[in-house]
């Protein structure tokens, strides 16, 4: 079984614009350790990027950087998307292919959005995921906090059972990579 970490949508304009997402910098810092753990055991580790044209997430902009508190080293993998599917219109698939990854572990932006989606899409192409608790976030909405979506999220998403690879949930300090 081998692992990828996937950072998803840490960006300088979804973390660092007023009112920021729920915990954003405990979030940074539970990400980091991740990717630590992920490189100290040559497990790669892949960022993606949402972008959209003429828009703060314009592809280059400042604002579509990664967050300036992540660590990133030379050897991760970039990977540029336009929906909340990191795998559509993508070349995820067949980096993933190319490492031999069978086993994803997902942290990031949006509970709702992004992490949700992309967590669902990769348990149906057969991928056994772990999704991160504590290492996914969002910002507060009408209906719900941010805590109560990451909360919801992670537990509808570990609850499915219907893909015939696993979603799971773990807390950062009990990942083991």
């Amino acid at each position: 079984m081998k692992s990828a970490v996937l950072v998803i949508d840490v960006q300088c304009i979804l973390f660092d614009k007023e009112p920021r997402p729920y915990e954003a910098d405990e979030v940074v810092q539970r990400i980091n350790a991740v990717t630590d753990q992920a490189r100290y055991s040559n497990t790669p580790v892949i960022f993606v990027q949402h972008e959209q044209p003429h828009t703060l997430l314009e592809y280059g902009s400042e604002t579509w950087k990664l967050q300036l508190g992540l660590k990133v080293a030379d050897n991760d993998y970039k990977i540029r998307k336009t929906t909340p599917d990191s795998f559509l219109r993508t070349n995820l698939a067949d980096t993933l292919q190319a490492l031999n990854v069978d086993t994803l572990i997902v942290c990031g932006y949006a509970s709702e959005f992004c992490i949700d989606t992309t967590v669902r899409r990769a348990a149906a192409l057969g991928y056994n995921v772990q999704l991160v608790a504590d290492a996914h976030t969002t910002h507060d909405k009408k209906h719900a906090t941010a805590k109560q979506i990451r909360e919801h999220h992670t537990n509808t998403l570990s609850g499915i059972s219907s893909f015939e690879s696993k979603i799971s949930a773990v807390e950062s300090t009990d990942l083991k990579i």
